[in-house]
């Protein structure tokens, strides 16, 4: 068989199966890039969200010092508040104690009677429909029992130590109402810090899952993309194997009688394992005289040994 034909054929084979083999490494290239476009796609939208959470959680934490510093404020406001509640029982007790000295059992149940009925008139009047007659009657009689009511106060307050004791009662019934009212007050303000904390954890944990979203597809997307390039770097290997194949194919086509090279002698020292394939690649090179076919393989290990 003619071993220039046959080098033609080898030529052809080969230039084919290294020109598909350079179309897959550019497929491979292309969906590498498609795929490092995703991921970093998928990353920028990651560090914007995790971004959001920080800055969520920023606030959150504010919104927490708002709220553990007003709570501070409710603590001590409520002490204050006992302290005036304590001091208010114990000027009521001594007013009580003083209208007992001051007044009659029966004067104080016939004041505390005409209270209770003056109440049951006011309740009636805007409760219960009228005529014009019944309700002129019912209002002087409600004017007749406050005139006898605010007599029989101004009666017990006659006495300079009732009135200053009962001013001193007043003043502080009013102090304890003001504290109690910064109480509620201190306390509502933290309650609106505590639920926009709360809010703010909330969205910070919504937009955490997402941002954890967009990192598990950040990863699947980089290990496709990797594989992707992997298989791009092996097959450019594999075609600049097969350009070294085909230049010292076409160089071997040029030479009118080609010989082994010295190289193809076994090295002295020569491992086993290099002397075993020096001697399979110089049983391919003589089938490949004699225009016998041979693999791809098998001109890859010409080459290695130097018979190409």
């Amino acid at each position: 068989m003619n071993v220039g034909w046959k080098m033609t054929e080898y030529l052809e084979e080969l230039e084919e199966k290294r020109n598909q083999l350079n179309v897959e490494a550019e497929n491979h290239r292309k969906k590498r890039d498609k795929l490092n476009q995703e991921t970093k796609r998928h990353a920028d939208q990651r560090d914007v969200l995790n971004a959001k959470v920080k800055k969520l959680l920023q606030e959150a934490n504010r919104f927490k010092d708002k709220r553990d510093t007003l709570n501070g404020k409710v603590r001590e406001e409520k002490s204050h508040r006992d302290t005036l509640t304590h001091a208010y029982n114990d000027l009521k007790f001594e007013l009580d104690k003083l209208k007992k000295n001051r007044i009659s059992a029966s004067d104080e149940q016939s004041l505390h009677r005409m209270k209770k009925e003056l109440h049951g008139m006011e309740f009636k009047q805007m409760t219960t429909p009228l005529d014009a007659g019944k309700e002129r009657g019912l209002i002087e009689k409600m004017s007749q029992i406050k005139k006898q009511i605010e007599e029989k106060e101004k009666e017990m307050e006659g006495n300079e130590d009732f009135r200053e004791l009962l001013s001193k009662v007043r003043d502080a019934k009013r102090e304890m109402d003001d504290s109690h009212h910064k109480v509620n007050e201190y306390a509502d303000l933290a309650q609106k810090e505590h639920d926009q904390m709360i809010d703010c954890f909330s969205q910070s944990d919504k937009i955490r899952k997402e941002a954890d979203s967009c990192q598990e597809m950040f990863v699947a997307s980089k290990v496709k993309a990797d594989e992707e390039h992997n298989q791009h770097i092996e097959l450019i290997h594999l075609v600049h194997d097969y350009d070294k194949i085909l230049f010292a194919l076409r160089q071997n086509r040029r030479a009118k009688d080609r010989k082994p090279k010295a190289a193809g002698q076994l090295a002295p020292n020569a491992s086993s394992a290099a002397q075993t394939g020096k001697m399979e690649a110089e049983r391919i090179y003589e089938r490949f005289k004699k225009g016998d076919k041979i693999s791809t393989e098998d001109l890859m290990l010409l080459q290695k040994h130097g018979f190409l």
